[in-house]
């Protein structure tokens, strides 16, 4: 979980941002109970940001209350997924299309650097630093294009295709593709080669949908149908 003092943040925001990660990493699977004394005790606070937290969270999709029974991590909602998809996907096409047209040289090293980095983890069987990098190489995209704000409501909307996207990585589904089109996509950046980087945008973001199936197979608690 996250360290209060490494950040300059408020009671409130330190205890959504700790439950959010513990959801989006699966530490909190998906249809677990979650209790706010038992949060407020762990991180040694009151109930009062616990109490706003949860209803923070439950906006985001992320909880879900059910009277009489508890608060529960929402299961993951493949419609929601898709939603989402298609918004990464009208997002990120024109943000691939910028980057082909205007990143210098500093953008497309810490492009490099981040695959570079990715191969290593993808060599080493480390799923939690390749999800990091995963995340990490779309940002570094949205930052070098100036579209920051953009990638924040990609997150925003993007909760439950995060999670799907850590279940896969923990399964192993698409590692050598998922690698493979990053490099193919800093190619094609510095090729200015805008069609072939919008494809690989295109095929890249849809690896999740041929996903699915397997996972559903081997978690199928973890879905809402």
């Amino acid at each position: 979980m996250l360290n209060r003092t490494d950040f300059k943040m408020s009671t409130r925001d330190f205890v959504y941002e700790t439950i959010r990660e513990s959801i989006m990493t699966l530490d909190l699977p998906p249809g677990s109970a979650i209790s706010e004394k038992e949060i407020a005790e762990e991180l040694e606070v009151s109930r009062t940001p616990v109490r706003e937290a949860f209803l923070r969270l439950t906006e985001d999709e992320l909880l879900i209350v059910l009277p009489q029974r508890g608060s529960f991590v929402t299961l993951i909602d493949l419609d929601h997924v898709e939603e989402a998809r298609f918004l990464r996907e009208q997002a990120e096409v024109g943000i691939i299309r910028l980057a082909c047209d205007s990143f210098n040289e500093y953008c497309l090293q810490q492009l490099e650097i981040n695959v570079e980095k990715q191969k290593q983890a993808k060599m080493i069987e480390d799923e939690k630093t390749l999800f990091v990098l995963d995340k990490e190489f779309h940002r570094l995209l949205a930052e070098g294009t100036k579209k920051v704000r953009v990638w924040r409501v990609i997150q925003k909307m993007d909760t439950h295709s995060n999670r799907l996207r850590k279940l896969s990585m923990e399964l192993k589904l698409n590692w050598d593709q998922l690698v493979e089109h990053h490099g193919e996509m800093v190619s094609a950046i510095k090729a200015k080669d805008c069609q072939r980087a919008e494809a690989l945008i295109r095929t890249h973001l849809g690896l999740l949908q041929y996903d699915q199936q397997a996972l559903k197979l081997e978690h199928p608690e973890y879905f809402s149908k």
